[in-house]
């Protein structure tokens, strides 16, 4: 067996919604949200999947979902981008897969964000990538100049970038993504940008893409998801944004992946991304009321909770809520005593972890919120 993948455990979300499952708990772990998503994107990828073709789509993906996504950010972001730099993908993991694969070189350092979604760091040891690893900190999560100059050296040929961050609910500041574009560009680096929830924000915030700053434009690849934008994470449609002399050859990772995305929902995923602002502000708006929700909940039970900026998730400062338990012993806890799952925030961390940060997912019905809170009442 290969043993990088021989020695991994099952990842986080799975064990612990298996855990919900068993204990018949309230899963505020896994970040998926309930409800069936917006009804005429559905009807969409109905009407798609009856009336048009479900043969193989073209590799880089259906004309009219590349044009779309261009469309879109332009419209959102100000991006100025050609159909021909947007490859569609089996979901983000897939496009963080195919950029990874095809741009790090064995030997090639790679930085990466502690906390940090879980599949960057297999992705990243299987193309033969060193990591390097930028340790954040509670309750702001800043990326500082001195903590990129400690993981830099003349290796380094990538920086792995998620904003909103999953899982720390924040967004970096328009003086942090100057940063990272000076960095970039006076080490001559890429930036993978992981931009899955660019639309998940709140409180009148607004995403800004790396890819917009000064001199980044030919040294980014931007990676985002229908799932996230329409709440169906299980269609799995995500797409990269990248110039020629970057895409062209992830294109040539990808085709060796999932080659193409059930076009059906490529079809859907166009249509819904051409929805006026109103969709994306009502989505806004829904997710912010259910993080307000859980939020004053928690907060009123004596949980001190760290602001959430984005994202389907907040976060319990253990040591500030005066519970005296490590973030794993806490949720193994809650899932068996109190019969609510969440996410040890540990479980992010390669190495040097922040342990007493749990995270919770309130993209949830309002049952589902009070259910949880009445349980959480009990504290250990």
């Amino acid at each position: 067996m290969n043993p990088l993948y021989a020695n991994l455990g099952t990842t986080i979300f799975e064990a612990m919604s298996a855990r919900a499952r068993a204990n018949g708990a309230i899963n505020l772990g896994q970040g998926f949200p309930d409800g069936r998503g917006p009804e005429d994107v559905l009807a969409e990828a109905a009407r798609a999947l009856l009336g048009e073709s479900n043969q193989y789509p073209p590799m880089a993906g259906l004309p009219v979902l590349r044009q779309a996504v261009a469309d879109h950010y332009a419209a959102h972001q100000g991006l100025d981008l050609a159909p021909a730099e947007v490859i569609v993908t089996s979901g983000a993991t897939e496009a963080l897969a195919a950029a990874i694969f095809a741009l790090v070189t064995p030997g090639d350092e790679v930085i990466l964000f502690q906390p940090m979604y879980d599949a960057y760091l297999p992705l990243v040891l299987r193309a033969g990538g060193v990591p390097r690893f930028v340790r954040l900190e509670p309750p702001e999560w800043h990326i500082t100049r001195e903590a990129l100059e400690r993981a830099a050296s003349p290796r380094t040929k990538l920086i792995l970038f998620n904003d909103p961050l999953n899982p720390t609910a924040t967004m970096a500041s328009a003086a942090e993504r100057r940063l990272l574009a000076d960095f970039c560009i006076e080490r001559d680096l890429i930036a993978i940008c992981d931009e899955v929830w660019e639309h998940v924000v709140f409180d009148g915030r607004t995403h800004a893409s790396l890819m917009a700053e000064p001199g980044m434009r030919d040294r980014c690849v931007k990676i985002g998801s229908a799932g996230k934008i329409f709440s169906l994470t299980g269609w799995k449609v995500g797409w990269l944004c990248a110039a020629p002399a970057l895409s062209s050859v992830i294109a040539k990772a990808h085709q060796f992946l999932t080659f193409a995305t059930p076009p059906n929902l490529q079809s859907a995923a166009a249509y819904g991304l051409g929805k006026d602002m109103a969709y994306f502000m009502g989505m806004r708006a829904g997710f912010q009321r259910s993080r307000d929700r859980l939020t004053a909940g928690l907060t009123g039970l004596g949980y001190k909770v760290l602001p959430s900026a984005a994202t389907y998730f907040l976060s319990i400062d253990l040591t500030a809520s005066g519970i005296a338990m490590g973030d794993v012993a806490f949720c193994e806890w809650l899932v068996e005593e109190a019969g609510v799952a969440a996410i040890p925030v540990s479980a992010f961390y390669a190495e040097d972890a922040v342990t007493n940060v749990v995270r919770l997912c309130f993209a949830k019905v309002d049952e589902t919120i009070d259910g949880a809170l009445e349980r959480m009442a009990r504290r250990p």
